[in-house]
């Protein structure tokens, strides 16, 4: 059984997802192994999976990365994606500002600052890229790293000072680590207990009551 998903871009960024002569579309379309199908008249693109991928997850990873694209990254940073470990995040600033366009533009302008310095130092912060277009910022990253840039983000978009955005940015940062290492510890624990338990079972066999 095939599988089928529209998304909806922009019609501006319609031309980034096809690249120079296509060559975008069809480099995602071969290491994927889906059919890509853009309308440039709606923005809407279709993609098509004749057969199941081996990777259950590739629909899904596409998916993002078009979405990506769609909201202003280029297709180097949008297809790191692809990679189980990077997700992509997308904060819709009408939510804590509203729906004028003078409010966005300075909220807008309030999360890249001055020569892009705020976004250069989130993304720098937290290994993370942020795209900021049209009403919406989006990270691309790790789970561990979107979650301290969308603190800073969220703050910025609430009307919080940069300084207070990033202190709120560090703490979290501290405190994802913190939980990374400890399931990474947790994750070895079980991987040590599964092995004890495989070994015991091996030395066991062959055994018999007399």
């Amino acid at each position: 059984m095939g599988i089928e998903m529209r998304i909806k871009i922009p019609k501006n960024r319609v031309g980034v997802l096809i690249g120079k002569r296509g060559a975008t579309r069809r480099y995602l379309e071969r290491v994927t192994g889906a059919k890509i199908t853009v309308d440039s008249g709606s923005g809407e693109v279709t993609i098509t999976f004749e057969k199941p991928p081996e990777d259950p997850l590739m629909p899904h990873k596409l998916q993002s990365v078009i979405q990506a694209i769609g909201r202003g990254f280029s297709p180097e940073r949008a297809m790191k994606l692809l990679n189980d470990e990077y997700v992509l995040e997308i904060v819709d600033l009408r939510d804590y500002v509203g729906p004028s366009k003078n409010a966005l533009q300075r909220i807008r302008g309030r999360l890249i600052g001055e020569g892009g310095r705020a976004r250069t130092y989130i993304e720098s912060r937290t290994g993370t890229d942020i795209s900021i277009y049209g009403h919406t910022a989006a990270i691309i990253g790790r789970y561990y790293d979107i979650i301290p840039a969308k603190e800073a983000i969220v703050s910025l978009a609430s009307g919080s000072r940069h300084s207070t955005a990033y202190r709120r940015m560090e703490r979290k940062i501290a405190e994802m680590r913190e939980r990374e290492v400890l399931e990474q510890m947790m994750i070895m624990r079980e991987a040590r207990s599964r092995r004890r338990m495989k070994e015991g079972g091996e030395e066991g066999e062959g055994w018999e009551e007399s």
